[in-house]
């Protein structure tokens, strides 16, 4: 059967024509890598934007997204369908331990009498919000005992979705189950509907959060530069090429104060790039000028 057949006959196949259109405004648009291996996987993940649209094919698909005048608005929905969002509350704790025992002492010894200075933290890639919600805990817990210490969490993700639920600080009880009993109670609400296992997060931490969407791919973003003491950025530049990582950890760089220190996945590294930063730990890096 010819390619254009499948077409005609209504079936949903992705073509490889249509792969490279759509792989290739994925991979400009957000960086992420998507090669031949991932048709299947692309193929699946958009079936579901074809039955809501009424599309009898994917070739339909990209002329609606690249030719129709409603495509901007597509392209948003098809970047929240295609991006991978896995993340868990205190993931990689050896992080926020080194936050508390380090960093933040540290920052507190650094000021000087009558210094106000908050300690700025931007959280990359933020997902569904159980990072920068663990990011307030361990920083809200460190104010209780250092009277004085002030602190901004920004938190930014390309995925609309996952910044509305992110923002609504509704989880499963079973996502909070690594987390000690006594931060459940003072930062958790059991829900009411006793049939629902759920929590939410207490209006206090949520307020303290700033939510916002925010492409990786930008030249530039709405963040004061050399403002930020401390960018987690965990596990999403596994989804780029190499050269894509060394412009976006360059980038990282301009945003970072001098000492301000960078976290990384546990798959990630800054090993082979020519960049302003020093390992301290294992994934954990200071801006060296």
């Amino acid at each position: 059967m010819a390619e254009g057949q499948l077409y005609s006959e209504g079936t949903k196949f992705l073509t490889k024509q249509d792969f490279e259109r759509l792989s290739g405004f994925i991979s400009d648009h957000c960086g992420i890598k998507m090669p031949p291996a991932k048709k299947t996987l692309l193929e699946s993940r958009l079936q579901k934007r074809l039955r809501t649209l009424g599309l009898g094919s994917f070739r339909d698909y990209c002329d609606y997204i690249f030719q129709g005048p409603q495509g901007a608005s597509e392209l948003v929905l098809m970047i929240d369908a295609v991006t991978t969002n896995k993340t868990d509350f205190f993931r990689e704790p050896v992080h926020f331990s080194f936050l508390t025992d380090s960093l933040l002492p540290e920052f507190m010894q650094s000021r000087t009498l009558g210094d106000n200075k908050r300690f700025m933290v931007w959280s990359a890639g933020c997902s569904s919000g159980e990072e920068p919600y663990t990011l307030a805990i361990v920083l809200s817990e460190f104010a209780v005992q250092n009277p004085g210490f002030q602190f901004s969490i920004l938190a930014t993700d390309i995925s609309t979705k996952v910044l509305d639920k992110a923002r609504s600080g509704i989880y499963e009880m079973s996502q909070i189950s690594m987390i000690p009993l006594s931060l459940k109670q003072r930062y958790f609400l059991k829900s009411k509907d006793r049939e629902k296992s759920q929590v939410r997060v207490v209006p206090g931490l949520r307020s303290i959060i700033n939510f916002q969407r925010l492409n990786l791919m930008d030249e530039q973003y709405a963040i004061p530069k050399a403002s930020l003491d401390v960018i987690f950025c965990r596990n999403v530049m596994i989804y780029f090429d190499r050269e894509t990582q060394n412009r976006l950890l360059e980038r990282y760089c301009t945003y970072l104060k001098s000492g301000g220190h960078i976290f990384l996945g546990h798959s990630e590294t800054v090993h082979g790039f020519d960049l302003p930063l020093t390992r301290i730990a294992s994934t954990i890096y200071r801006k060296t000028v």
